[in-house]
């Protein structure tokens, strides 16, 4: 019996280490599709490759030019799948944008910070 609890405590000690290791280095968004109006980003788990659903995303703004000298309108619409967050965008001219934005990650501590550089058309 005693090796049992020592096997538990052993056990219970491996996964509060994995746990205090993760981190907002092991998880990324991902463009799923081609970016237009509306944009589907996918957050992944990197060490299994996993989708990650349940995350909140904060903030997001969508900036073209040095600085964020133009600013267009973002709006995070209704999940379609898990591990899957849509947004809507109202670019006001084609080219290259910057998507910024925060995730709130279930059972991490940390805010996610995300920067995904996209080419929208008007």
């Amino acid at each position: 019996m005693r090796g049992y609890s020592v096997l538990l405590a052993a056990l219970a000690m491996t996964m509060l280490a994995g746990a205090a290791l993760a981190g907002a280095n092991d998880y990324r968004f991902e463009v799923v599709g081609k970016p237009a109006k509306v944009i589907r980003l996918r957050l992944l788990h990197l060490p299994d490759g996993a989708p990650v659903a349940g995350a909140i995303l904060i903030q997001p703004k969508l900036e073209m030019g040095e600085h964020g000298a133009m600013s267009a309108p973002v709006k995070l619409l209704p999940a379609t799948e898990p591990g899957t967050y849509t947004l809507e965008a109202k670019p006001s001219m084609s080219g290259q944008w910057v998507l910024s934005f925060g995730a709130k990650v279930p059972g991490e501590a940390a805010t996610l910070r995300a920067q995904i550089t996209l080419n929208l058309d008007e």
